[in-house]
């Protein structure tokens, strides 16, 4: 009882509807490819980061989670802006500090005098040896002797 006129996108009865099989397969790759675009555009700020310092990129990184659970934009975009920014680096000359001053107390506490060349070593191991007179040497050997 159809006509024989029909439009090509309507299927006759007992026929495969291709046009159907053919929009299912293309909201299927439409939804995948808009959720991974949104994805890559959401992990951003992090690729962004990742070049930088590892406490900026793990903070970016945070507020990046925190924005896709939470869906507020606010929170991506400040991960955003906190990736453009290059935060200076307060900890190498805080380490080197670290480090010099382990050295300072080692020598002043062993009173090993160190190199002239150090401005700040070489004062402290003068002075030592103005206080106090150094042991010598059966001295220092009797010492050792008293001990074993």
């Amino acid at each position: 009882m159809t006509p024989h006129h029909l439009p090509f996108y309507l299927a006759r009865p007992g026929e495969t509807d291709w046009l159907m099989i053919a929009m299912g397969v293309f909201l299927i790759a439409a939804v995948l490819g808009i959720g991974n675009l949104y994805l890559h555009l959401h992990s951003l700020p992090e690729r962004m980061a990742h070049k930088s310092q590892k406490l900026q990129f793990e903070i970016v990184a945070v507020l990046g989670l925190i924005a896709l659970f939470t869906h507020i934009h606010l929170f991506w975009i400040a991960a955003l802006l906190l990736a453009l920014i290059d935060l200076p680096d307060f900890s190498t000359p805080l380490t080197s500090i670290a480090g010099s001053v382990e050295k300072i107390a080692d020598a002043e506490s062993t009173g090993v005098e160190k190199a002239p060349n150090e401005p700040g070593l070489a004062s402290a191991a003068t002075s030592q040896e103005k206080a106090a007179p150094a042991p010598t040497e059966p001295a220092a050997r009797k010492e050792v002797r008293g001990h074993a």
